[in-house]
């Protein structure tokens, strides 16, 4: 059996040993340790790779942005910043058809951008909108899914965890993919929006009204999230302004958050033993799933497998929009029962090479931004894509009253949305590529 055949072959067994419920990470190192042991026939080089494997991995310096961003997000749910931002923006929203849910988008994607994390971002603004959401007579199943969609936005508006690994991945520069996904993240904010207002007058008994806030309301409900404001415009604005890099923006990022949680009162002695707890937790399942595809990927490129898949596309002359599409599709049935982190680390190092050898009208670093955008775009609809999004189960399961059922339903259309938008990039990658063009 060939080396290439060997590859091909661990692919199936890998899928196997995640639907029988092994942890992911877990399942990569198996597959890619026992691979290479086959290939190369020698145990204890296999051992000592082990080693070096390891400590080349977590040496990394911009795999340090994880847990410091994951850390920035803790600190900001401590600092009350949630509940300033939703206060904000139901002060100008609420009044309007849909405005609340509306108002819980603008908050997602206001926490989204000092949080970095979707999961985070779901279960932090649902403690927060869910009860005003239900109060104002939004149904059980549109107020979970309107807050499981304005979730996803924490996956895409800079700073992003998981734009994070994708450019370590792919060896592309951290802040000119935090560059490229302001524009699409701030569409899939108003594309929300969009599609509450549309669904409020379909179905007019879905959601209520609250009453009009007087302006000076409102402006003192803007001056209230200026932590927020300080803390993105110093992280995101010093990355692009060169002041320092996305892993010192985190760590000042972080800092800053702390700062301002204590500042609140909200931060304790038991409370931020907790937050170092809940980020050492997350930060450890990220870096063992990271560590795992490490082997997995040194295993696959022994095989050629990326490589042979690549050359084989390329030289069948196939259109590259027409598998560009059929690699997006794939992302959309991953995620239905795969969760966001581990379809990068698992897809990326196969579909990745097959991308950068097609040619779209862009230079390789273009191609590799833009694809890179586009697929944090279809795992950002995983999320939630029935039956195994988990920002559904998430703020599902803060509403036990509410049927899991009614909140696939209600979440079909701002999977619509998401889609259409997906569309609209693919046709223009100008739009995706717009801010790095003019900063860098």
């Amino acid at each position: 059996m060939s080396n290439f055949e060997i590859g091909l072959i661990s692919i199936p067994i890998l899928m196997a040993l995640i639907f029988m419920r092994m942890p992911i990470g877990l399942a990569m190192f198996v597959v890619g340790i026992a691979g290479t042991a086959i290939i190369s026939g020698n145990t204890i080089a296999v051992m000592a790779r082990l080693k070096t494997e390891t400590y080349s991995t977590f040496s990394s310096y911009s795999l340090s942005i994880v847990p410091l961003f994951l850390l920035m997000g803790q600190f900001a749910t401590l600092g009350g910043m949630s509940k300033s931002l939703f206060k904000a923006a139901e002060s100008f929203l609420g009044h309007r058809k849909g405005g609340v849910g509306m108002a819980a988008i603008g908050a997602c994607a206001g926490f989204g951008s000092i949080c970095g994390s979707s999961l985070a971002t779901a279960a932090t603004m649902g403690q927060v909108a869910l009860p005003e959401l239900k109060r104002y007579g939004y149904p059980g199943g549109f107020a979970t899914a309107t807050l499981a969609a304005g979730g996803t936005l924490g996956i895409l508006i800079p700073p992003s965890v998981v734009l994070v690994i994708y450019a370590i991945l792919t060896e592309q520069n951290i802040a000119k993919l935090f560059m490229a996904a302001f524009i699409p993240g701030i569409l899939a904010a108003i594309g929300y929006m969009i599609t509450i207002s549309i669904y409020v007058r379909l179905y007019p008994g879905s959601s209520g009204v609250r009453e009009r806030v007087p302006y000076s309301e409102r402006f003192k409900a803007i001056l209230e999230v200026w932590p927020v404001l300080t803390v993105f415009t110093l992280v995101v604005g010093g990355i692009y302004l060169g002041w320092f890099t996305p892993t010192e923006a985190a760590a000042i990022g972080a800092a800053g958050t702390g700062i301002i949680a204590w500042a609140n009162g909200g931060m304790t002695k038991k409370s931020l033993t907790e937050s170092m707890l809940i980020t050492g937790s997350s930060s450890a399942m990220i870096f063992m799933i990271v560590l795992g595809a490490g082997f997995f990927n040194a295993f696959l490129a022994l095989t050629q497998v990326p490589q042979e898949l690549s050359s084989l596309i390329v030289s069948q002359g196939y259109s590259p929009w027409l598998v560009l599409t059929i690699i997006l599709c794939l992302y959309l049935i991953f995620g239905c029962i795969m969760d966001s982190l581990s379809m990068i680390l698992l897809t990326i190092p196969i579909f990745f090479p097959i991308i950068s050898g097609l040619d779209f009208g862009l230079t390789p670093e273009e191609t590799a931004i833009w694809f890179g955008i586009l697929v944090l775009i279809v795992v950002e609809v995983g999320l939630i894509t029935p039956p195994v999004g988990m920002n559904l189960f998430i703020i599902n399961s803060m509403d036990p009253e509410t049927r899991i059922v009614d909140t696939y339903k209600a979440v079909l259309p701002f999977v619509a949305s998401d889609i259409i938008r997906t569309i609209i990039l693919v046709m223009f990658p100008g739009i995706t590529l717009y801010l790095m063009r003019v900063f860098y």
